[in-house]
């Protein structure tokens, strides 16, 4: 077990049941710390699924039978386990996607293609073809529409906390209800997808609709954060909606029916990313990047990252070192339009440029004050544009090197 993140919430939410959804984790024996590793949903019939994956050209198995059965838009089942990442392991990878995803199906009673599956851990270690299949008997029978703290434990691998997160919103005049379940501590430069997060709601909305809402929420949540700039080879988002409320049809990811819907959405998908930079491995301080001035959004976002990336700029906030120096170097590198001489920089509301020129009264024994607390502030105006973009990250401590160098011993 690693120490608890300093930056761990205080308390847990009060996860709530979702009609046509059960869910279950335990401790099956995959990793040798006997801490919990197996986890299922069983979804109720009639189940619209959307989903966003690594871009890694290394993507485990489980990540391209996602891929594959996506396009059916149908989810019964989701099948999760961490110790091993099934990644790199070629035809015998295959083969324990295929064994897992018939023994689920089976169990639940549904299409192969239903099941969807995820899998975190090292990279590189082939396993029996039942290494999951054979445990999920005793899971299924553990199914309860409760269990999310068992369920969250389960899919952890170097995180200190589970991550859990729930919201409602009315479409028309019907209350649903989102919950979510998340993990990530290490790896985390998502590409289009997060390290691992599993969403469910009751709401009804087809398929093609929730891809449209869960791509558009990912770019302003998952793919807004980082902790070490690596993109895991495994990296699963889904989004299951269950259909068991009765609500005005969606039938368009825009419009105002599904507006409250969208916004839960993406504050419980921020709500689990920003947990993830929390949890980053070593972390002890959670920053906040804003980017304005940008030639675009996703310009601003580049830059964002660029700075959120920076080994220079990480190490200088995790040793409260004011070398704002280190943040115009990160935006230059950014490959994205920046005016020099229109750049204002600050740290915790306290201007040190503006225009391109350090403020006159700039205080830096108030910025190391800012820097030496667990909330950082960054806020960084490029000066050719409109585009804005928040991005998340953390510190970059020793505790990220030990952790690291030891993970497999």
């Amino acid at each position: 077990m690693f120490e608890k993140s300093p930056l761990a919430p205080v308390g847990v939410p009060d996860m709530p049941s979702i009609p046509g959804v059960r869910v279950a984790g335990m401790a099956a024996g995959l990793k040798e710390s006997g801490r919990p590793d197996l986890f299922m949903a069983d979804l109720a019939a009639g189940t619209t699924v959307a989903g966003v994956f690594t871009q890694s050209a290394c993507a485990s198995a489980p990540v391209e039978w996602c891929r594959k059965v996506l396009a059916g838009g149908a989810a019964r089942g989701i099948v999760v386990n961490s110790g091993n990442a099934n990644a790199f392991t070629g035809k015998a990878g295959d083969k324990t996607v295929a064994h897992t995803v018939r023994t689920a199906a089976q169990l639940i009673g549904c299409r192969q293609k239903e099941i969807f599956v995820a899998s975190t851990g090292v990279i590189g270690v082939p396993v029996p073809q039942d290494y999951v299949g054979r445990m999920l008997k005793k899971l299924h029978k553990r199914l309860n529409p409760s269990a999310w703290p068992d369920a969250a434990e389960a899919i952890l691998t170097t995180d200190t906390f589970a991550k859990m997160a729930t919201r409602t919103a009315r479409i028309g005049g019907t209350e649903v209800t989102l919950a979510g379940i998340a993990k990530g501590s290490g790896m985390i430069a998502p590409d289009m997808a997060t390290m691992l997060s599993f969403i469910f709601t009751d709401a009804k909305i087809p398929a093609p609709v929730l891809q449209t809402m869960l791509r558009r929420t990912a770019d302003r949540s998952f793919n807004c954060i980082t902790v070490d700039s690596d993109t895991s080879t495994s990296d699963t988002l889904l989004l299951a909606a269950t259909g068991q409320a009765d609500h005005p049809a969606v039938t368009s990811a825009g419009g105002r029916v599904a507006a409250e819907f969208r916004a839960a959405l993406e504050e419980l998908a921020v709500d689990l990313a920003t947990q993830v930079v929390k949890d980053g491995e070593g972390a002890q301080k959670f920053v906040t990047i804003d980017i304005r001035g940008a030639a675009s959004d996703r310009a601003a976002r580049r830059i964002g990252l660029a700075v959120a990336n920076s080994p220079l700029v990480k190490t200088a906030i995790a040793g409260s070192d004011a070398n704002w120096g280190r943040v115009v170097m990160a935006v230059g590198k950014a490959g994205e339009k920046a005016d020099r001489d229109r750049m204002s920089i600050s740290f915790g509301g306290i201007d040190i440029t503006r225009r391109g020129k350090q403020v006159a009264d700039y205080d830096e024994a108030a910025i190391e004050r800012h820097l030496a607390g667990q909330d950082v502030d960054l806020s960084v105006d490029v000066g050719v544009g409109n585009g804005a973009a928040r991005v998340w990250t953390c510190d970059l401590t020793h505790g990220y090197i030990t952790i690291n160098a030891d993970y497999r011993t």
